[in-house]
């Protein structure tokens, strides 16, 4: 089953479980829809999921930046070695926040929660794992 967002019970076992003072590099692995899928009546221009996650991205890395955080790598994948054999991905991204609060507080930002409606129609799957570095 595709996850594509946080449900509230994953937040929440975030927000428990994540150190709250510790930097953190959240990894994403995406993969996108062929056609983006926004909700019917939308007012958005038919484009592809890679396109469809460029516009999230336009707000996002302005909001990443704006609680001092930065993308450290994003690479386009290229073949699993040690993986189911249905799986695959198109990107990934390893983005670096300085403490969990700082991410948390652009999650509730409006302009922010707004833009995630891109990202939602971009992925067809994702993963979003909260680590931190050594």
């Amino acid at each position: 089953m595709p996850s594509i967002n946080p449900s509230p019970a994953q937040l929440a076992a975030f927000n428990t479980n994540v150190t709250d003072d510790t930097p953190l590099l959240m990894l994403n692995l995406l993969r996108y829809q062929a056609q983006a899928r926004y909700p019917a009546g939308s007012s958005h221009t038919p484009c592809s999921g890679r396109e469809a996650y460029a516009r999230y991205s336009q707000t996002a890395l302005r909001k990443v930046r704006g609680v001092g955080g930065e993308v450290q790598v994003m690479a386009i994948a290229q073949a699993a070695l040690i993986a189911p054999a249905d799986e695959h991905w198109d990107e990934l991204l390893l983005v670096r926040y300085p403490s969990k609060a700082a991410f948390l507080s652009m999650l509730a930002d409006p302009e922010y929660q707004a833009a995630t409606e891109h990202r939602t129609a971009a992925l067809a799957d994702s993963r979003l794992i909260a680590t931190t570095p050594r």
